[in-house]
């Protein structure tokens, strides 16, 4: 009896033993599951839409994320300012002065980036001036709708531009048809019909040359 017991108990030992260390062994299986979920899901932000388009209604805060678009890895901050500042200007890198650089650069280093950095957008070194997107970046793309074509800065300056050519148009037919009321010397030899071409033809050479730019 004696011997058979002695036989046994080991083996109930080494069996209780196993499966101890199975248990043991889930329990920390499960922990290391659930700190992984905890780290995924605080390593994503929670913005409300509001948040993330007040975050995006500055212009260079947009071109930023425009240009990450795509990049797998860090990129240096400068090359980032540079492009920024090239489309702001609308000309490229080559053609910028050291002033349009700088423009863009300082407030990007000193503001922007850290803003997008603080909204787990970006991961900004600042003191290695690396800049690199992060997972988040993804869920904003949706609400940039960047088209290459239509969101180039320079084209509000290019809208104004031709604004101030309507304008000055509008002028100078006031002016002629003034000066054809009272008779002024420049404009006394325009007859009705000449002055209707005159004004005609002016607004339709900026029409065309504005569709075909």
């Amino acid at each position: 009896m004696y011997s058979f017991n002695a036989l046994l108990l080991p083996s109930v030992y080494g069996v209780t033993g196993a499966m101890k260390s199975t248990y043991i062994n889930e329990e920390e299986q499960g922990e290391h599951e659930t700190d992984d979920e905890e780290t995924t899901s605080s390593e994503t932000p929670d913005f409300s839409k509001d948040e993330i388009f007040h975050l995006l209604q500055n212009e260079r805060r947009r071109l930023v994320l425009r240009y990450l678009r795509g990049t797998s890895g860090p990129v240096r901050m400068r090359d980032i300012a540079e492009q920024v500042a090239a489309w702001e200007h609308d000309t490229t890198v080559s053609e910028l002065t050291s002033t349009q650089r700088q423009r863009v650069y300082i407030p990007l280093y000193q503001s922007h980036l850290s803003k997008l950095d603080e909204a787990g957008i970006i991961d900004y070194q600042k003191n290695r001036g690396i800049v690199e997107r992060k997972p988040f970046a993804d869920q904003v793309d949706q609400y940039l709708q960047i088209d290459p074509e239509h969101d180039s800065p320079a084209r509000p300056e290019t809208t104004e531009n031709w604004d101030d050519y309507y304008i000055g148009a509008t002028v100078l037919c006031y002016v002629l048809l003034i000066g054809a009321v009272i008779e002024l010397p420049f404009t006394s030899f325009l007859s009705g019909i000449a002055l209707s071409a005159v004004i005609l033809l002016l607004f339709t050479v900026l029409t065309v040359s504005r569709l075909l730019e």
